[in-house]
This record gives structure tokens, sequence and C-alpha cells, in this order.
């Protein structure tokens, strides 16, 4: 992956933002999502790339709009694997609520993968560099958050650990806060999150519990480019859920899943905000402009780049690109 095309992948989580960001708190999640996936196909189609959709919205007859297995690009370059979620936190987006965002992870065939994850549930633990090989996510949630304290120099009391406001985890949020732990929820939406646990500023120091698995994917491949660490397992839950995993996963699905085995190699990580969050500000307005704030990080030299970006809402896409 050349050194500029990380820059035209944040233009595609750019232009997913703002289409959504028109529908942020007005109730219409359908909308919203529909306008973010249309500006990001648009994008990605306008890109010199043999690009094919590896984790999209869903299977060709359920999601319209960048299906796993669709292909985009025009003529010419290199194939790509590419996993997007163009409104990650529908509702979050829906309701004006933070957190949401547009995400896009991409790699070179031959030279990076991303796996080609089941639509299943996920156990992932997600650390930042300094938690590094100190962590299994085989052990007791209390013997992590111990773990961890003593690598990030803090008392476990200090430490704050996202999860998803489930049910499901209602054992391990006690465990946590009987632990000492703090104990960040959101509602909806792990990906946000797990990416802050990697952002030494964002006060997350770690994300634990069960979420989407093709959303664990896009994670990893943001572990693997600022070196921290995820371990996974798959969950499953609905009749034919785990021989579907094992046609689509080498190996064996019930193993700890580690950051390469989800994400290797050349990897390119972007995302943008859409309403205000902990990994980045939301869109903006304000006469006649919408400013952006982005991150863009590529594995390849471990660069991770924050970008704040002023878009002149009288220009169109083709006028942006110049």
């Amino acid at each position: 992956m050349d050194q500029y095309r990380h820059l035209d992948f944040l233009r595609v989580t750019e232009s997913a933002a703002l289409a959504a960001s028109k529908w942020v708190g007005k109730g219409m999640r359908d909308e919203a999502d529909l306008a973010a996936c249309e500006a990001m196909r648009g994008e990605l189609n306008s890109m010199e790339m043999d690009a094919t959709i590896v984790i999209g919205e869903g299977e060709r007859d359920e999601a319209p709009m960048l299906y796993i297995g669709e292909k985009l690009g025009r003529p010419g370059g290199p194939e790509i694997q590419i996993a997007v979620d163009p409104l990650e936190g529908t509702n979050l987006c829906a309701n004006g609520t933070p957190n949401a965002i547009a995400v896009l992870a991409a790699a070179v065939e031959g030279d990076g993968f991303l796996m080609h994850a089941p639509d299943c549930y996920m156990e992932k633990l997600v650390v930042g560099p300094e938690c590094a090989g100190v962590v299994d996510i085989t052990v007791p949630p209390r013997i992590n958050v111990r773990m961890m304290a003593k690598a990030l120099g803090k008392d476990v009391d200090e430490c704050i650990i996202g999860i998803l406001d489930r049910p499901r985890h209602e054992t391990l949020i006690q465990e946590l806060r009987d632990a000492g732990c703090r104990v960040h929820l959101v509602p909806d939406g792990d990906l946000s999150v797990a990416i802050a646990a990697l952002d030494p500023e964002s006060g997350v120091d770690g994300l634990m519990g069960i979420g989407g698995a093709p959303e664990g994917v896009i994670t990893a491949a943001a572990v693997l480019c600022t070196g921290g660490e995820m371990q996974a397992r798959l969950k499953f839950t609905i009749d034919g859920q785990r021989e579907r995993a094992e046609k689509m996963v080498d190996g064996d699905v019930d193993r700890v899943f580690t950051t390469e085995d989800l994400a290797r190699g050349n990897v390119t990580f972007a995302a943008t905000g859409i309403t205000a969050g902990d990994l980045l500000k939301g869109v903006r307005f304000r006469y006649g402009c919408a400013y952006t704030e982005s991150i863009v990080m590529r594995s390849f030299n471990h660069t991770i780049r924050r970008i704040e970006t002023t878009h002149r809402l009288g220009m169109g896409l083709a006028d942006r690109r110049r």
C-alpha cells in the first residue's frame, strides 16, 4: 500500500461521516446508515484499486449497500481487502449520543490480511502497548486488571475498563467493580471505545466483554497499527453459526484468537467522528463549513495521525479531491 493511499481512505471515512451527520439526533437510524453507505461506496469506487469487501453490512441479499464480496474501485490498482462500518453506532447517531463513527480497515492482498469474520459474537480483550504481553483472556477479569494496573504504574482503582452496557455483562461488571476497578459503560458500539483504549490520552485503559465479531476484526487492524494487544474468542448463540464459522475461519474456531489471527501485515485503519466521543470529535458546522476529526493509522511504519479537516460545503466531492 503506497504512502499516500491511506489519505484516500481518510477521505472515504470523512465522506461517510459528513453524510451521516445530517441525520444526527433525528431518530432515523436507517436513513443515516444508508447515507453513510452511499457516501462511502461512492468514494471507494473513485479509487484506483481492485477492492473486495470482506466485512460489510451483511450478505448481498440482506444488504444492498457495501455487502460482503462486493467489488469496488477503478481498474489499474492493487488488490485490496476492505472491512467497513460506514456508521458504527446507528442508534448513537439517531439519538445524537456519543461515539458514532465511520470506520474502515484495508489490507493489500498478499501483503496484508483481514479475517473474514462470521456474523456472530466475539469476546474481546483489548489493551494498549503498555499492557501488551501481560493480559490473558482465559483468566478472571480481576486478575487481568491487576496485571494491567501494574504495567500502567497505577492502582486498580485508577483503571478504567470500557464495556458495552448489556445484561450479558452484569457478572463481568460486578467482578471488576468488586476488584476496585472503574467501569466505563457504553450504550452501543464497542469499536470506538476499543480504539480509545489504545490511546493513552483517552482515559480508557482497556476493553472487555462480548460484541460483534466483524467489528472485532476492524478493531484488530487498529491494534496492529498501534502495537497494542487483542485477544478474542468466538461466541455462537444461533444454530448454524458454528458450522458457518468453520467454513470461513482457518483452524479451531474455539481457540483464542490473537491480533495477528484477525489482522496482519500491511494494514491501514481510518476513522472519522460523527458524534463526539471517547475517540474523536463529532462533525461540527459553522459559517458554511463542516469540521471533522479523524484518526489514520498504518501498520507498515506504525504511524498514527490525528487529522482535523475543514470542508467547504459548497464544494462537491470531486472538488475536494483536488
